[in-house]
């Protein structure tokens, strides 16, 4: 087994069309064809149905797929980790956060490692913890900052507490000034503006006004951090946001402390534990540890 082979056929599986695979490698089409063959006798097994111009993955295919991903991703780790010997002057760094974090913490933290390594290029993922949690696994991410506990724990993954975070509830100055701190049952006939499925936030918030005895009431609901931001700045309701993102956000809203015992939140810094990340990542780790 080549890795030349393993390439051509994720990229087969991920395009479900050899031609347009040959042409994202730049080969010869009969070329990948006949290594995907070859590939195939090697493992005994075939890993493409190929019925009239449709492509499909076998059983055998479907169970190489990401082993064969997280082949190649080791790869290229193992490659930038022999480039980015000559200190840290080049390289990269694929890091994973939620976008309240891209927002609150990261921007600080990033400009502090920039101007300590400027060699370095910096790729930020945005997304919730599950969604981070399966790019670690599979190899797309180095590091990854995300909310605990894991929406899906994960013996593969080495997670390190970093901070616990204050929620606080942001409105619009021109909204009836709530009592401070404001209660969780406060919230009980307040208007909110509530983020997107699969936002750590959104769980969070809707959980505490469950136990309660609740259900929020949403004016707005589906947005990132920045729209709902938005939104309650034009006085469409109320939102339960991290607190350093609340201090980030400008003028334009009113913060409110939750009483106690309040809401909080543990963020963590995650790595593949099978994986030692790549240099540059672990000057960002020791970066991001130093925020503790």
């Amino acid at each position: 087994m080549q890795f030349q082979q393993l390439r051509y056929f994720v990229a087969v599986a991920e395009s479900r069309h050899f031609t347009r695979a040959a042409e994202e490698l730049h080969v010869a089409q009969p070329s990948l064809s006949q290594q995907i063959r070859s590939l195939e006798r090697e493992l005994g097994a075939d890993l493409f149905t190929r019925a009239r111009g449709n492509i499909a993955l076998t059983d055998a295919g479907e169970a190489l797929l990401p082993l064969a991903r997280r082949i190649l991703a080791d790869t290229d780790t193992a490659r930038l980790e022999v480039q980015e010997l000559a200190q840290l002057r080049r390289g990269r760094v694929r890091l994973g956060a939620t976008p309240s974090l891209c927002t609150g913490l990261l921007p600080d933290v990033l400009r502090t490692f920039h101007d300590a390594h400027p060699g370095i290029q910096l790729l930020v993922e945005e997304g919730g913890s599950h969604d981070l949690v399966r790019e670690l696994a599979r190899g797309a991410l180095d590091l990854a900052l995300v909310v605990l506990p894991l929406p899906t724990p994960s013996p593969a993954l080495t997670t390190v507490e970093l901070l616990h975070e204050d929620l606080v509830v942001v409105s619009s100055p021109s909204a009836r000034a709530p009592r401070r701190p404001v209660r969780i049952a406060d919230l009980r006939d307040e208007p909110m503006v509530m983020f997107r499925h699969g936002y750590d936030l959104r769980e969070l918030t809707v959980a505490a006004c469950r136990a309660e005895g609740f259900e929020p009431t949403f004016t707005v609901e589906g947005g990132e951090m920045d729209a709902v931001l938005g939104f309650v700045r034009a006085g469409l309701g109320v939102a339960v946001v991290p607190r350093m993102v609340a201090e980030r956000a400008g003028t334009g809203l009113r913060v409110t402390p939750l009483a106690r015992p309040g809401l909080r939140r543990t963020i963590a810094l995650a790595h593949r534990s099978d994986v030692a990340p790549p240099r540059a990542a672990r000057e960002l780790q020791r970066v991001l540890l130093g925020v503790r």
